[in-house]
């Protein structure tokens, strides 16, 4: 087992080796909570909960820290807008995302950090780069001085000599250069702030995510993941001030995501096409919405369309059409063919295709979470498993090889999240209820020795395909 990851820092599939040979420590750019989360948010989040959870698959134990930050112009812009204090802003919308990220089937991060819990640290970071000469401050505001750091530009490709102010670079005449960015903000009238050596101020974005990742990971760790549109200035800030402070690599491999457009455009609120995650989720299913974006590998530029989810949810349903089908098979395990042989090779024989297409599967995951391939070859499976579900009746091998379909499709779900669950399992959630009542009621009528009604109840149920089975002390039942 060999994982390669395509670094950007190197612009190239690396063999991914961490620092601690089965730990892992991965951080991810969280949002900032200023509004609901949008699908472009939704896939960073769930490309990196995939490559999260196969790690964990391979046998790795991850630390995942996702951060969320609570203090920043857009957050002070919107709370001056709604003329509500900026804790009640980002309490609502921290619980909006996390809300939205469990709905989503997102695991919860191990760790997720907010900035205005890491003052004293962000603090710490700021005075440690003055100190050494990498910063400086001007009427209560610190800047980082980007021409100080030779490497700079390495992880954008950009170089300084041609880098000029503009919409991603702002203008302020207190800095020595228009490259250079902000550690330290001094406070304006009416916004919050925080005592520090350079006066009362809050942090700047780039730095909280330095802070808070260094201090959950330490000042290296394996993998720091985010959106494309994260590499300049965001991630390449980070890097930069990270390693002048601690004179340390600081994050071993860098990994991004692709743009998200809709039906062909920029996702914009002016387009009237923004769609957040929560009214995306009110149309379709988690399962839905992942399958979406696994289709396609997570460093290329995807289109949401209503055509390509309309697609996601036929596959998606015919995914768990087939895992529904499968189950109860295996369950009944009443029409198996007795007659045919269960030599050891007539079940390789059986098995070894989908063997074969597991093995696939698992290579393309390994190579630099190959999703569009991982997924072709699970329905691969599925529809090679169908076959078998059309007969009358399966041989053992025949049934051992649907047993390793289910199971394999079991354990990839795990990483993946595309069996649709919700549905079913409301479904499944009804069904128990309603037969619970009924074995309640039909142990009401065998305690007053209804002896007829009560085997009504029974044979009604089995002729449904529910079998009911009487113990000493319970009844149990189990669907055909």
């Amino acid at each position: 087992m060999t994982i390669k990851l395509f670094n950007t820092m190197t612009q190239k599939k690396e063999e991914f080796i961490p620092l601690d040979e089965k730990k892992v420590k991965f951080y991810v750019c969280g949002p900032t909570v200023y509004d609901y989360i949008h699908l472009g948010n939704a896939r960073a989040f769930v490309v990196f909960d995939v490559l999260r959870r196969f790690l964990e698959y391979r046998g790795f134990e991850v630390t995942y820290v996702m951060n969320l930050t609570d203090i920043d112009d857009r957050i002070i812009d919107r709370s001056i807008a709604d003329k509500i204090n900026v804790e009640v802003i980002t309490s609502r919308y921290i619980q909006a995302f996390l809300e939205d990220m469990d709905q989503l089937g997102v695991k919860r991060a191990t760790i997720h950090p907010r900035a205005t819990e890491n003052i004293e640290e962000i603090i710490a970071l700021i005075a440690s780069l003055v100190e050494k000469d990498y910063a400086y401050s001007v009427d209560g505001n610190v800047f980082f001085e980007v021409s100080r750091f030779e490497k700079y530009g390495d992880l954008s490709g950009k170089k300084m000599s041609e880098l000029r102010s503009g919409a991603r670079v702002s203008v302020d005449e207190k800095k020595r250069s228009p490259l250079d960015f902000a550690l330290w903000k001094s406070q304006k009238p009416g916004e919050p702030a925080w005592q520090s050596p350079w006066g009362a101020g809050r942090p700047g974005w780039h730095i909280e995510c330095s802070a808070m990742s260094m201090k959950c990971l330490g000042e290296s760790f394996d993998i720091h993941a985010g959106g494309v549109d994260l590499v300049f200035p965001h991630h390449e800030n980070e890097i930069a001030q990270s390693e002048c402070a601690t004179d340390s690599k600081f994050a071993r491999y860098w990994l991004h995501n692709g743009f998200l457009k809709i039906e062909g455009d920029k996702m914009s609120k002016s387009l009237g096409n923004f769609r957040t995650v929560r009214d995306a989720l009110k149309q379709h299913s988690a399962a839905e919405i992942r399958l979406f974006f696994l289709q396609k590998h997570y460093r290329s530029p995807i289109d949401l369309t209503e055509a390509g989810l309309k697609a996601a949810a036929s596959a998606a349903a015919r995914l768990s059409g087939f895992y529904s089908k499968a189950k109860s098979r295996l369950d009944d395990g009443e029409d198996v063919a007795t007659s045919e042989a269960s030599g050891s090779d007539d079940v390789q024989s059986a098995l070894a295709p989908f063997e074969k297409l597991k093995s696939e599967l698992l290579d393309a995951l390994d190579n630099d979470l190959n999703t569009p391939v991982a997924v072709a070859r699970l329905f691969d499976m599925v529809r090679d498993a169908n076959r078998l579900l059309a007969k009358d009746s399966l041989s053992a091998q025949e049934m051992d090889a649907l047993r390793f379909v289910v199971t394999t499709l079991e354990e990839l779900d795990a990483i993946f999240g595309i069996i649709d669950k919700a549905d079913q399992g409301g479904s499944d959630k009804l069904v128990g209820n309603l037969v619970e009542l009924l074995i309640d009621i039909r142990n009401d009528l065998r305690g007053k020795k209804e002896w007829a009604m009560a085997d009504k109840v029974r044979d009604e149920l089995a002729s449904r395909g529910v079998v009911l089975e009487d113990k000493a002390d319970s009844t149990t039942w189990r669907l055909r």
